[in-house]
């Protein structure tokens, strides 16, 4: 048998102990895949995994957690010159993850990890925040945002990503707009968002599709601004069904630039970024990613 590249598979520290995954590599080494494994404990650890897997020419890493363990590999992967990057591959293990999800990757470990090594290397776009932050899946903004950052840990593991939704639901009370404009090429909306997502990818917060036929190919954003107040039928609308909905403004633009007088949080990937000015661009077919055949996400 031909000798096979390396994989090198960072493991969000949440997820050692996942049994069926410990077998799935097993099996995979058995047919002669070789795979290190790596685990992370603190921020700035995928970066630093990152750096030995390029040292050690492995051909793909995996984000083995989930949509944040995605996003600081991939603002890890960016930095890395395209002639030593990596392909990224995905192994789900988070409790929402949004992006494997509206990706087609599979849930279960072993099938996740086959795609991951074997699967066909696709150029996706990733998306840039004032210079210097990324994100592959979404950035939001609003209510959603503050749902998933204060969703209670213990509620996300006994639920999954219905927790945010359920969450949700309970805070509805601290509903409040953010004032803001919004400008891009041919776009300009100025007034009070009750949530707003920037997409790459389609969902977010555990199921929440703000971007729906958003493509991560095609080298441009998906822009949905949620205006209304009757945000819990939005929201219901939105995890239901991918028709447009009346109650939120939409575009697709390569760039737009977001301004508010008051302090604003995005989160991107779930990670919070705050801030009165974010100007986000698309930088296309930035990364190698293995995905399905099928994925919906390619153009």
């Amino acid at each position: 048998m031909e000798k096979q590249a390396l994989t090198l598979v960072i493991l969000n520290g949440k997820g050692a102990g996942n049994e069926a995954l410990r077998e799935a590599i097993y099996a995979l080494r058995d047919e002669g895949y070789p795979i290190a494994v790596r685990v992370t404990w603190e921020q700035g650890d995928s970066e630093r995994y990152l750096q030995e897997a390029v040292q050690l020419n492995a051909a793909t890493v995996v984000a083995g957690g989930g949509d944040g363990t995605i996003n600081e590999l991939t603002n890890a992967l960016v930095n890395i010159p395209a002639a030593s990057r990596p392909v990224l591959g995905i192994l789900p293990l988070g409790t929402a993850n949004d992006f494997a999800t509206s990706a087609g990757i599979p849930e279960e470990p072993e099938a996740a990890l086959r795609l991951a090594i074997l699967g066909k290397p696709v150029n996706i776009d990733v998306a840039r925040v004032n210079q210097d932050r990324y994100f592959i899946n979404m950035a939001t903004g609003g209510f959603g945002t503050r749902i998933t950052t204060e969703t209670p840990e213990k509620l996300k593991s006994a639920l999954g990503g219905v927790s945010y939704f359920i969450h949700g639901l309970m805070r509805m009370d601290t509903l409040k707009a953010d004032s803001c404009a919004i400008n891009g090429p041919h776009f300009a909306w100025t007034g009070d968002a009750l949530a707003i997502g920037i997409g790459n990818g389609r969902q977010a917060g555990g199921g929440q599709r703000l971007c729906p036929r958003a493509l991560i190919n095609d080298g441009l954003l998906d822009l949905s601004i949620v205006t209304s107040q009757e945000l819990l039928s939005t929201l219901l609308h939105s995890i239901t069904s991918d028709e447009q909905n009346p109650n939120i403004v939409s575009a697709t633009l390569p760039s737009l630039t977001i301004t508010s007088p008051n302090e604003m949080t995005f989160n991107l990937d779930g990670e919070p970024l705050n801030g009165t000015e974010f100007h986000i661009e698309v930088v296309p077919g930035a990364l190698a990613c293995r995905l399905p055949p099928q994925c919906p996400l390619l153009a």
